[in-house]
């Protein structure tokens, strides 16, 4: 991969990065839930998702999906399901302000919080389909692809992990502002109503979609 080639990728990686999903949405909740030091553990499973997904699409496996009704069909209804689930969960959730500053993150929680990103990446066979037609136009199949798919996956986790730290540390910050468990309790609806929204459109998208 030259030079200028990789700079158009890193190019393109910060609209992939930034793009509203629901990746940035569990960034949020976390935040708001835990903070920005604890809720970006989340983000970590998120990178884990996506490296997964580059995998996938690096083994030739993500045209399995491309091409697969049914493939495609057990995945996104596994993303479907999980989506209303988390939204269903952050929506019950009602965080006081005190509490969320104050409440250690143990071992086990953190581990959740890393499942959770990665299994909301990799339950979304979009994000799949979207490296199977982005990526190929970055390779240089003329070298070693190993190496250009390491360096793919290092600039799109660079890039995702600034711009989750981003939408992390946004709700962390609102959730400092807000002073009434009310007002926590109504983002938190938000934050669920979200989830099921990305639930909802997924469940509506086909193969081609």
């Amino acid at each position: 991969m030259s030079f200028s080639l990789w700079l158009t990728f890193f190019a393109a990686s910060w609209a992939i990065s930034f793009s509203p999903g629901p990746g940035a949405i569990s960034a949020m909740a976390s935040g708001l839930k835990y903070g920005f030091r604890r809720g970006y553990w989340t983000t970590l499973g998120l990178e884990c998702g996506i490296l997964c997904q580059l995998a996938i699409v690096a083994l030739g496996l993500g045209a399995l999906l491309a091409t697969s009704e049914l493939a495609f069909a057990m995945v996104k209804w596994v993303g479907v399901a999980y989506l209303i689930y988390l939204g269903a969960k952050q929506f019950r959730t009602d965080a006081m302000p005190v509490a969320v500053e104050a409440r250690p993150t143990g071992n086990v929680e953190i581990r959740e919080q890393i499942m959770r990103g990665y299994l909301v990446n990799m339950t979304n066979p979009k994000g799949t389909m979207f490296l199977l037609a982005v990526v190929p136009q970055f390779l240089d199949l003329a070298q070693p692809l190993p190496l250009q798919y390491v360096i793919i996956g290092a600039t799109l986790c660079f890039t995702d992990l600034v711009a989750m730290g981003c939408y992390t540390s946004l709700s962390s910050r609102i959730l400092r502002l807000m002073h009434k468990p009310g007002h926590i309790r109504w983002l938190n609806r938000g934050f669920g109503a979200l989830f099921i929204l990305a639930g909802t459109i997924l469940a509506s998208l086909g193969r081609r979609a």
